[in-house]
C-alpha cells in the first residue's frame, strides 16, 4: 500500500514539474502542433526538426517522440493540424455555394500558412490514400457528402471532388508564385521583371504586363470556380446521347 501511494506521489510530482511548477502546459497534440506550425510559418519547412521544436517548447526533444515518431510524422501532423481548420459550411444556399465558400476558406488558409502549402498539395500523392493522416482525408469525406447529398452518384461526386481540388491547388500555387522584383516601381514591366525578356521572343507575355502586375487571387479563383461549375451544369444538362456522340467525335 505504501509503495502504491509512493508511486502515485511520484507521478503527481512529475506532472507538477511538467506543467504547474514550470508554468508550461502538459504536452498535447494541440500544444505540439501549434508550436510546430509557428516554426514553419516563421522559418519554413526545413527548420522543423525535433530539436528545433523541443527548443521552441522548452522541452527535451525526446519527449516529443511520444506524439510524433519521426520528422515525417511531424510534417504529416502539421498538414493535418492546418486542414483541421478547414470547415465545410452548412447547406444554406445549396452545394454550389458550399463549394465556393470552402474554396475561399481554403485559399485564405493557404495564404495564412504559405509554407505549409507544399505539405498539403505535393506530399499526399507520395502516400497511399488509406495511409494518410485521418485529418487530411476529412475534406474529401465532407465534400463527397455535400455532393452526394445534392444528388450526385458517389462516382460522379469523386470525379467532381478531384476536379475541384485540382483547381484549388493550381490557383493557390499560382497565386503564391506571383512575386515582384521591386515593389517600389510604378511600371509593371519593371516591377515584375519583364524587362529582361527579349521583346521579339516574348511579345505575348510582355503585352500582358498590366494584367500580370495586377494579380487578384480572389477574383482569379472566382473565375475558375465559375468555369468549373458552368462545366458541371453543362454536363448534367446535356442528354447522355449527345455527350456520348461528342466523346466519340473527340480525337
Amino acid at each position: 500500500m505504501a509503495a502504491s501511494s509512493s508511486g502515485r506521489s511520484a507521478r503527481a510530482a512529475t506532472v507538477a514539474v511538467d506543467s504547474g511548477s514550470t508554468g508550461r502546459p502538459p504536452l498535447s497534440r494541440e500544444v505540439i502542433f501549434t508550436a510546430a506550425l509557428r516554426v514553419v510559418d516563421e522559418h519554413g519547412l526545413d527548420a522543423l526538426t525535433m530539436r528545433r521544436l523541443g527548443k521552441e517548447l522548452d522541452r527535451d526533444p525526446m519527449s516529443l517522440y511520444r506524439h510524433a515518431i519521426n520528422r515525417a510524422a511531424l510534417l504529416d501532423g502539421v498538414a493535418e493540424f492546418v486542414l483541421d481548420q478547414l470547415v465545410i459550411p452548412n447547406g444554406d444556399g445549396g452545394w454550389r455555394a458550399q463549394l465556393r465558400r470552402t474554396a475561399n476558406d481554403f485559399r485564405d488558409l493557404c495564404l495564412k500558412h504559405p509554407n505549409v502549402v507544399p505539405l498539403v498539395v505535393t506530399r499526399p500523392p507520395a502516400t497511399p490514400l488509406g495511409l494518410r493522416p485521418i485529418g487530411t482525408l476529412r475534406p474529401l469525406e465532407q465534400v463527397l457528402a455535400v455532393l452526394i447529398t445534392a444528388g450526385f452518384t458517389p462516382v460522379t461526386a469523386l470525379r467532381l471532388y478531384r476536379a475541384y481540388f485540382a483547381l484549388l491547388y493550381g490557383y493557390v500555387l499560382n497565386e503564391l508564385q506571383e512575386t515582384v522584383t521591386d515593389a517600389e516601381e510604378s511600371k509593371d514591366l519593371l516591377r515584375i521583371g519583364l524587362r529582361r525578356l527579349p521583346p521579339t521572343e516574348f511579345k505575348n507575355i510582355r503585352g500582358l504586363e498590366t494584367e500580370l502586375g495586377d494579380y487578384n487571387g480572389a477574383a482569379e479563383l472566382e473565375l475558375g470556380l465559375d468555369l468549373l461549375l458552368t462545366g458541371i451544369d453543362h454536363t448534367l444538362n446535356t442528354p447522355p446521347s449527345r455527350t456520348a456522340s461528342a466523346n466519340r467525335r473527340s480525337p
